[in-house]
């Protein structure tokens, strides 16, 4: 009997440590990169960086355009964005001379980075060409945060699912019922 006890509390706690904690969205800059595909104007895709940072729930990024393999645009694509859960949108726009854009991407994180896919609908002399892109953003390990951010994270880390922290509850006071009682009063008898 008191086998099984011990082998249904050691089945519980290992559930119960093993539950997954879902991904935190930290105050952060993320930093990666977007591949969109070639546009008729353009010798290639291009691959260039992206830049978003949060800041108490408020989203904004910068895109670097490059029109050719050299120069990089004098101005970058910028655009604001939205945190739902795990889920982040981006939206944003590009003018440079008589060609435009505007851009949504969107994506989800998972730990500490999240896969972008999105669109860029450019106008071009007249013309509407809608173009694919795809890329990843990632921010850095937690000690490289700057201080401020590295205190919010560290509050972000102790906040646990109530669910987790009533079974974490349930099990100590199971343990401290059935598994450490027995076993005093065995070494004592």
């Amino acid at each position: 009997m008191v086998r099984v006890r011990h082998a249904v509390l050691a089945a519980t706690m290992t559930a119960a440590a093993a539950t997954p904690a879902a991904a935190q969205v930290l105050d952060a800059t993320y930093r990666g990169t977007m591949m969109c595909d070639k546009l008729p104007f353009t010798s290639d895709k291009m691959r260039e960086a992206i830049e978003v940072t949060i800041s108490g729930g408020t989203v904004r990024y910068s895109h670097v355009v490059r029109l050719s393999k050299v120069a990089v645009e004098a101005t970058a694509e910028q655009g604001t964005g939205a945190l739902d859960g795990q889920k982040i949108s981006l939206e944003g726009s590009w003018k440079g001379g008589n060609r435009k854009y505007e851009a949504k991407y969107g994506g989800s994180f998972v730990r500490r980075s999240a896969k972008l896919r999105g669109t860029q609908t450019w106008t071009d002399g007249g013309k509407t060409i809608t173009r694919a892109c795809a890329g990843a953003i990632k921010r850095p390990l937690r000690p490289f945060l700057p201080r401020q951010k590295q205190a919010d994270a560290g509050m972000a880390r102790d906040r646990r699912p109530a669910e987790r922290s009533c079974a974490l509850a349930r099990i100590s006071r199971l343990a401290q019922m059935h598994w450490l009682k027995p076993n005093i009063d065995q070494t004592v008898a």
